[in-house]
């Protein structure tokens, strides 16, 4: 929902009632994953929630339930004999949407969820949408408050907690209780949508290199930082896709800001006096990722004069370098695609080989 905000926070504004489909959970090779989106009003669309598969049914269901019955449906989708190439998912996959009306007095909390989102303050949407509850019940979690229930105390409680969890981690999908909220059982499904600040990508290293890893982490939805200790490199219009350019010594920066399992790290300096420091910062972290570029003859210096600072094997095990996957890649736009490679695979669990040399599922749970 995400990337649909913006338009439905102003058919919100406008007063009217829409449609908001949102995909709850998939199996097999589904084409989006929980959380996608698509709102209908009147003609008007905005979002998708498979590529195109259903999209036709979903947007008949969606405004049936906007204009007609005003009643949350959960609606599964997948392949059939009769349905494949009608309203069926033609990839062999199967999501269930959750399908409701919206509108300012039926969602009067969509507002504060945008600017929360808007402000990258971690925010987080539970609703009910199968089992002994009230499917379409809402309750809206941030970090030290919540709004609206979704019945007994109890529940609430426990997916208040739950969803907090969720939230620190960036995950989204569905939570399993009983009706007054007890662990043990599974008869109550909860869909909890996670908006969590998006994940800081760091890049380290003023160079045309940087500029095209910038615009492909933005692309990939990073918060990206590029730091360069040179002032005449650093600067906003040499970066102008990066969410903001600092001025300073990459390791002492490095050492100042928040980092997490979410964060990747890509260091594209190649001089000893800058990424030897930062490694040694970096690789001590818990950053997901970290990244360097170099030649295989620089990585081997690199890793002696690591060695030299103190860092064990375990933490150059850590490193990644030469940064990327082995594309061929030639130009900064081409190495930067070989980056983005490599985290979408390290994200997805992918082989990183062509799709044509595997078999089995395309899409992987992560």
């Amino acid at each position: 929902m995400r990337d649909v905000l913006p338009e439905i926070v102003r058919w919100w504004r406008s007063g009217d009632r829409f449609g908001l489909a949102t995909v709850v959970s998939t199996f097999s090779s589904a084409p989006r994953p929980p959380g996608a989106s698509m709102a209908v009003h009147g003609g008007e669309v905005a979002g998708s929630v498979s590529g195109g598969c259903v999209e036709g049914a979903v947007f008949e269901l969606a405004t049936e339930v906007a204009t007609v019955t005003g009643t949350p449906v959960l609606q599964r989708y997948g392949v059939t004999d009769d349905d494949a190439f009608a309203v069926g998912l033609t990839c062999g996959g199967i999501i269930d949407i959750l399908v409701e009306p919206v509108s300012a007095e039926m969602f009067p909390e969509l507002g504060d969820i945008a600017r929360s989102v808007e402000e990258h303050e971690p925010v987080a949407v539970a609703t009910i949408v199968s089992g002994p509850g009230r499917v379409g019940a809402r309750r809206v979690i941030w970090t030290g408050r919540s709004s609206g229930t979704l019945g007994p105390d109890r529940l609430d409680e426990a997916v208040d907690d739950d969803a907090r969890g969720m939230l620190a981690q960036g995950v989204t999908g569905i939570r399993r209780y009983g009706p007054e909220g007890e662990r043990r059982l599974d008869d109550l499904a909860v869909f909890v949508h996670s908006f969590a600040p998006p994940p800081r990508m760091l890049v380290f290293g003023a160079i045309d290199f940087a500029a095209a890893v910038a615009r492909l982490g933005k692309f990939l939805g990073y918060h990206v930082t590029v730091c360069d200790a040179r002032p005449v490199f650093a600067t906003a219009k040499r970066f102008p896709d990066a969410d903001e350019v600092v001025v300073r010594w990459p390791h002492d920066y490095l050492s100042s800001v928040p980092v997490d399992e979410r964060t990747v790290i890509c260091v594209l300096t190649h001089d000893p006096k800058f990424d030897v420091p930062l490694l040694e910062v970096a690789l001590r972290t818990g950053a997901g990722y970290v990244g360097a570029m170099g030649s295989r003859r620089t990585h081997d210096d690199r890793l002696a004069r690591l060695r030299e600072a103190g860092l064990s094997e375990g933490e150059l095990a850590r490193l990644r370098s030469p940064i990327g996957l082995d594309l061929g890649a030639r130009t900064p736009e081409e190495t930067a695609v070989s980056i983005a490679a490599e985290l979408i695979q390290l994200r997805w669990g992918g082989s990183g080989q062509p799709l044509t040399r595997t078999s089995g599922r395309i899409h992987h749970d992560g």
